[in-house]
């Protein structure tokens, strides 16, 4: 079963802080969402075998969104990826110093689910789908406007997110992460489908670009 509707409400009330200043938006309320929503489909596709462990599934998608520490991100001519190791291991960090009276057992599948994210070969088949899940959000347009938000973040505008954009072709980066990115082949088609989005977009900005040099 899903999350009860009022542990939801309390870990998105959480949510409503995007940053270490107290900034309050939907931002990572809604992506959390986004988050859930895209996992569910993901279950309705068949995608996994064994009934699903709806109830910690949910609760690990909302922690991926807590605010997290961490270093400044990198610029746009740069190529780093998000630490997804990092990433779920801060999240089930907060989520139990955060939500440290909620169910023992739940916080355990919960945290279980995070921390079995980056290997491999999860064990759990919850963890290839919400790993799968997470990996799907770097590409596309909201992959695009994601890294936007990033880097404006930092000070940087759409000169650097153009700039990260080409040396990331130049590299073969999305070709990477489409080899070894995903377990499910069904979810790498939908990421290939989303990275000829982002190009086009970024072909579009480029030329725009291009219209104001001198």
């Amino acid at each position: 079963m899903p999350l009860s509707a009022g542990l939801r409400r309390r870990i998105q009330q959480l949510l409503r802080a995007v940053d270490e200043h107290e900034t309050k938006g939907p931002r990572l309320v809604d992506d959390g969402a986004r988050l859930w929503s895209r996992v569910q489909k993901f279950i309705a596709m068949g995608l996994v075998t064994a009934e699903s462990d709806l109830e910690a599934l949910e609760l690990a998608c909302y922690a991926l969104e807590l605010p997290q520490r961490q270093a400044k991100p990198p610029t746009g001519g740069k190529l780093g990826r998000t630490n997804l190791k990092d990433r779920t291991e801060q999240a089930a960090e907060l989520l139990v110093s955060m939500m440290d009276d909620v169910d023992e057992a739940l916080l355990d599948r919960a945290t279980r689910l995070l921390h079995e994210m980056p290997h491999r070969s999860p064990v759990p088949e919850e963890a290839k789908l919400l790993a799968d899940a997470l990996n799907l959000e770097d590409f596309g347009i909201v992959g695009l406007l994601d890294q936007m938000i990033q880097l404006a973040r930092q000070g940087d505008g759409v000169l650097q997110l153009a700039d990260g954009t080409e040396k990331r072709e130049q590299y073969g980066y999305w070709e990477a992460r489409l080899k070894d990115g995903f377990h499910f082949e069904a979810v790498r088609q939908i990421a290939s489908r989303r990275l000829d989005h982002a190009r086009q977009a970024a072909q579009m900005l480029l030329a725009e670009l291009k219209e104001d040099q001198p």
